[in-house]
């Protein structure tokens, strides 16, 4: 593989502008510049996240801010103000967000560790269709909270008959959870039906949401019944990590005082200090807060929900038309397959082998998952973050040298 000149590039790139170009098209203008390029720059990630974020995300944590300064505090005030206008809701609607220091599982074990019912009051219901809902089950053990698990393959779909046939079956269920898309291997679960289904006929029920992966990218509004939604900084709103948030209705919340588990992820302690004095109760992620400030910025002037996807689509279908001509195959059918998270079956071809392939792409400045299937050897390319369709064009061709140095014929044969 050649090392091609930053300036034959640029003019590749500048050919394919922002929006991406044709995937015959740029494989002949990398043909012409002599192959696909080696250069110095911090790398794409393909993954679920931690993702590849704008310049003025980044250059927004330069700035060092006390966690009592006024500058500070009203970065806070906008981030949580933002992000419940981003969930169609706002404080004076009755919803509140609060922000948990941490990963995204941080968020999703204080919510349920704060919201969970105690033994002998009530039970949640888990429905799970892969790792992320086995996680919660797992928290649940830890937590001492009375569970039931509806589980699926990690190839499907929940269903929300099965869900409102177990809450008929078993009157002791007071909460139910639900992964809104399935990270695992990137399904989207009906989340609006099954909020508006749950509420129509159990509306005591309350319903929790891990809407990691999916929050910023696919539609969630808090009025379709949702009483938790809890998603992370480093995901489809494209900031960094270093903390989760949950965006809660408040009648819901104020029932969980004194129910916590934990001094540090007491969902309602966090969120009376940061009404009381607008300040966190222990060290709070200043400087990924100032990046998602900027993050929800640019999230909202790409066009929120529906820009953010668009843009994503776009990733996902330059991705498909090139895997396809590979002779790739998808992991999850078509019907409920996300755009943001897309899984490949490992060919069987026996040249091929993950490790080379993924340290090929790494060579290339391409960053990708393995799968966490239970069904199938696999691999993961998420076309969220700060990417591009001609991005993923990169990606493409950076596979087709992949195969070509392991000596993987293209076409994979079926």
């Amino acid at each position: 593989m050649k090392c091609v000149p930053g300036a034959q590039w640029l003019r590749v790139l500048n050919g394919l502008g922002r929006s991406g170009s044709n995937g015959g098209q740029f494989r002949a203008m990398a043909a012409a510049a002599g192959g696909y390029p080696v250069i110095g720059r911090e790398p794409l990630l393909f993954t679920p996240g931690p993702l590849t974020t704008s310049a003025a995300v980044k250059q927004a944590m330069l700035k060092d801010y006390g966690s009592r300064d006024k500058l500070f505090l009203d970065a806070v005030r906008d981030v949580r103000e933002g992000l419940l206008k981003a969930a169609g809701v706002s404080q004076k609607d009755g919803y509140e967000c609060v922000i948990v220091q941490g990963s995204g599982t941080f968020g999703v074990e204080s919510v349920i560790g704060s919201v969970g019912p105690r033994p002998d009051k009530g039970k949640l219901l888990v429905v799970s269709n892969g790792a992320y809902g086995k996680r919660q089950l797992e928290m649940c053990r830890y937590l001492n909270i009375e569970t039931k698990a509806l589980e699926y393959s990690d190839l499907h779909a929940i269903s929300v008959e099965d869900t409102l046939k177990e809450l008929r079956a078993d009157s002791t269920i007071t909460h139910v959870s639900v992964i809104h898309h399935e990270t695992t291997a990137g399904i989207l679960n009906p989340l609006e039906k099954l909020a508006k289904a749950l509420k129509a006929e159990f509306p005591a029920v309350e319903l929790i949401v891990d809407s990691m992966s999916g929050f910023g990218a696919y539609e969630l509004r808090m009025d379709w019944g949702i009483d938790y939604a809890v998603s992370s900084a480093n995901k489809c709103i494209e900031g960094v990590p270093g903390f989760s948030f949950a965006i809660c209705k408040r009648s819901a919340l104020e029932k969980t005082k004194g129910n916590g588990r934990s001094l540090s992820m007491d969902l309602y302690a966090q969120w009376l200090n940061l009404e009381k004095t607008s300040q966190f109760r222990f060290t709070p992620p200043t400087h990924a807060i100032l990046a998602f400030r900027q993050a929800l910025a640019e999230w909202e002037a790409e066009g929120g929900h529906a820009g953010r996807l668009q843009r994503y689509t776009a990733n996902y279908n330059t991705i498909k038309e090139g895997m396809e001509q590979m002779g790739f195959e998808f992991y999850v059918a078509e019907d409920i397959r996300s755009a943001l998270i897309v899984t490949f079956l490992q060919p069987t071809d026996p040249k091929f082998h993950f490790q080379t392939f993924y340290d090929s792409l790494a060579a290339n400045g391409m960053v990708i998952y393995p799968g966490k299937t239970a069904e199938a050897d696999s691999f993961r390319f998420g076309t969220i973050g700060r990417l591009f369709p001609h991005d993923c064009e990169l990606l493409v061709g950076a596979v087709r040298t992949a195969c070509a140095q392991m000596g993987v014929a293209l076409p994979l044969k079926k």
